[in-house]
């Protein structure tokens, strides 16, 4: 504790606090002089925070600072049962809880600016869905989520501009570079052109190389897209699976559950809330206005001296024995009403203290639950930022890496066939080529031989009638098999349908006698249903009667053991009480002086002798130190001149050393104890 008060002041004493404080005023602090430490700390790492806590509200001071400590991950030390406890430290500034927030605070204040500064930024609103069925509000929450991600990218950016290291003149070293590489290129460019320009249809094969390279361009661009759709694909079969595997727990879940299970849960639900608005906050209501006015009261009423508090002591003393001797007058009376309604109070308060307890433990579990989730969805998005994809857990990443390896063989073997493909492909298209330039070739020399002979045209118009007479066979082959296949396709329908009502005849007959007998059956099971219902309503009744008859005599014997407790717990004290009495008269009242020593009042008398003489003692010795005090003043001073003097001295005889001679040594020395001797 100490290592960290330490931290805390000197950190408080440096730049940008400059607090001079030390161990022992930073220890003096009172809470509200702690509260407002913590809040200048908090308003250097969030500006908004900087407020006189005197002008607001304590409510007010610490719902904005633990406000601020959530969205600054700060975790208490402790249990979560412990929240409680922390808020009310914060609320009073307990300085076992303001010290390790402050020691955590000051150890990460820039990490800590940092998350404040985006905190403003990324924490997203919560609306209500039915706020999100209007068209309007809909379109502007969605432009908020985008430009909150948009801030992301933009911040990511940023941060790696900083962490990146470059500077201006590196910056300015690179694009002098890049201009000189950009003149060299266009250099060799020049040079190209002026090589290619004597080369024959140069533009044509400028054309061909830039389409070329376009179309490389595009089958790069569309192979990206179709590896893209693949993870696309992949991705949402595993979303698929976890969502069936979701729907199947869902359905699982849904099939154990009952209307009168889920309408329990209802009313459990029902019943809180209602205690919650009806009895606990109002109690709390009340109690926060009966301290606001008996503050308030405080404040307006004037200062109070040592003689008011002296007043105030008398007075809570003398109410006190009235509240001690009312209590003993009522014990002396044991009326038995009023006991058995203490009892009862008793356990109606003890009930509603462990309500109250339960309620507050329901509801920090609650709070706790919400944050959870809140965490998990943040680390979710994240995940979903760093990766795009949601992370694989358990089966899910064994079956995904099983997959991954079988298409990874699978992955290899088409690579193989591919490659086989793509040579027998290249010679295919070389042989293709070789065989167009040929055709080209005899289609030239055809066409001089035709227009040599006068008939220019004749192959092509051949050409064309076999074609089309190709065509008119292959039509109407096409015609005569889709006739053949539908007739062969109507056949088969009609003997199917036969097939299936002769199969189905049996099963119909069996299914009108099994709908009679489930008949049958439903109307004796409503008859059995009924009796059942009328016998269990009986036994019930009978059951609940007895239940409350036990219970009744239960309370009736736990009463009375605890009356019984209660007056033997009281006899005992008495008996104490009047065996201490008659001890003490004994021993006072006996002639024996050892027995009368040892008597309370004799020990109390003893006591007050020894503090008297002791404090005579100490007003004697005050006596002299106060009246020693000045001429031993007088003697430090002049020690303290002594010691000057000879300091003096020895540094005037280290820089005179080399220079000074003997004679001068012994005029200094002379002059020195001449002085000694006056000062004697």
């Amino acid at each position: 504790m100490s290592d960290q008060i330490k931290f805390i002041v000197d950190s408080l004493n440096k730049e940008p606090f400059k607090k001079n404080y030390n161990l022992i005023t930073f220890d003096s602090l009172g809470p509200m002089q702690l509260l407002q430490v913590l809040n200048d700390v908090l308003a250097e790492i969030d500006p908004k925070q900087d407020v006189d806590i005197r002008e607001e509200m304590p409510e007010q001071t610490a719902k904005r600072m633990l406000n601020l400590l959530g969205i600054l991950k700060y975790k208490p030390p402790g249990n979560a049962t412990d929240m409680s406890t922390f808020r009310q430290g914060l609320v009073i500034g307990s300085k076992p809880v303001i010290y390790p927030v402050l020691h955590w605070l000051l150890q990460r204040s820039n990490e800590l600016k940092k998350r404040a500064y985006l905190a403003r930024f990324l924490i997203k609103l919560e609306v209500p869905s039915e706020f999100l069925q209007d068209e309007t509000v809909a379109d502007t929450n969605k432009q908020y989520e985008e430009l909150m991600e948009a801030f992301k990218t933009l911040h990511k950016e940023c941060e790696q501009l900083k962490t990146s290291g470059f500077s201006t003149a590196e910056i300015r070293r690179d694009i002098n570079a890049m201009e000189e590489e950009k003149d060299q290129l266009m250099k060799r460019v020049e040079r190209l052109k002026k090589r290619v320009e004597t080369v024959q249809n140069h533009q044509r094969m400028l054309k061909i190389a830039r389409q070329l390279r376009v179309e490389k361009e595009r089958e790069e661009f569309l192979a990206q897209q179709k590896q893209e759709q693949k993870n696309q694909l992949f991705h949402a079969v595993q979303r698929l699976q976890r969502v069936q595997n979701q729907l199947k727990s869902m359905r699982h879940a849904a099939a154990d559950a009952k209307p009168e299970s889920l309408m329990k849960r209802l009313e459990e639900e029902i019943k809180f809330n209602s205690y919650m608005v009806t009895e606990k906050f109002p109690k709390e209501l009340e109690s926060k206005k009966k301290e606001l006015h008996f503050l308030q009261k405080v404040v307006t009423e004037p200062a109070m001296g040592h003689s008011d508090l002296l007043e105030l002591k008398s007075k809570v003393n003398e109410i006190n024995t009235e509240i001690n001797q009312l209590i003993e007058k009522k014990m002396m009376r044991n009326e038995p009403i009023e006991g058995k309604l203490s009892l009862y109070r008793q356990q109606a308060s003890i009930i509603s203290r462990k309500k109250e307890a339960k309620a507050e433990e329901l509801q920090e579990t609650k709070e706790k639950l919400a944050s959870l989730e809140r965490e998990v969805s943040v680390k979710t998005n994240q995940t979903r930022e760093f990766d795009g994809t949601e992370v694989l857990k358990g089966d899910e990443f064994k079956r995904y890496v099983s997959k991954l390896r079988s298409k990874s063989t699978v992955f290899k073997k088409k690579h193989q066939i591919i490659a086989e493909f793509k040579a027998e492909f290249g010679l295919l298209q070389r042989t293709e080529e070789l065989l167009k330039q040929r055709q080209e070739t005899i289609q030239h020399q055809l066409r001089t031989i035709e227009e040599k002979k006068g008939v220019s045209g004749y192959s092509y118009t051949q050409e064309e009638l076999e074609r089309v007479s190709a065509l008119k066979s292959e039509v109407d082959e096409m015609k005569g098999r889709t006739l053949d296949d539908m007739s062969e396709m109507v056949k088969k329908l009609n003997s199917l349908v036969s097939e299936k009502k002769s199969a189905l005849a049996p099963v119909i007959k069996e299914l009108r006698q099994l709908r009679q007998k489930c008949q049958e059956l439903t109307q004796e099971c409503d008859e059995k249903k009924a009796q059942y219902d009328s016998c269990a309503a009986g036994l019930e009744s009978n059951r609940s009667k007895l239940e409350q008859e036990v219970r009744g005599l239960r309370e009736e014997c736990l009463q009375e053991e605890s009356r019984y407790h209660y007056t033997n717990c009281v006899i005992k004290n008495l008996e104490v009480q009047l065996r201490r009495a008659t001890d003490e008269m004994k021993a006072y009242v006996s002639s024996d002086q050892q027995e009368k020593r040892r008597a309370i009042r004799e020990q109390y008398t003893k006591n007050i002798t020894e503090q008297e003489n002791l404090g005579k003692k100490l007003r004697e010795k005050q006596k002299a130190v106060r009246e020693s005090h000045g001429p031993n003043m007088k003697q430090a001073k002049m020690w303290r001149d002594l010691e000057q003097l000879m300091e003096c001295k020895k540094q005037c005889f280290l820089k005179q050393q080399s220079q000074t001679c003997i004679g001068q040594r012994t005029l200094l020395g002379t002059s020195i104890s001449c002085f000694e001797e006056t000062l004697v």
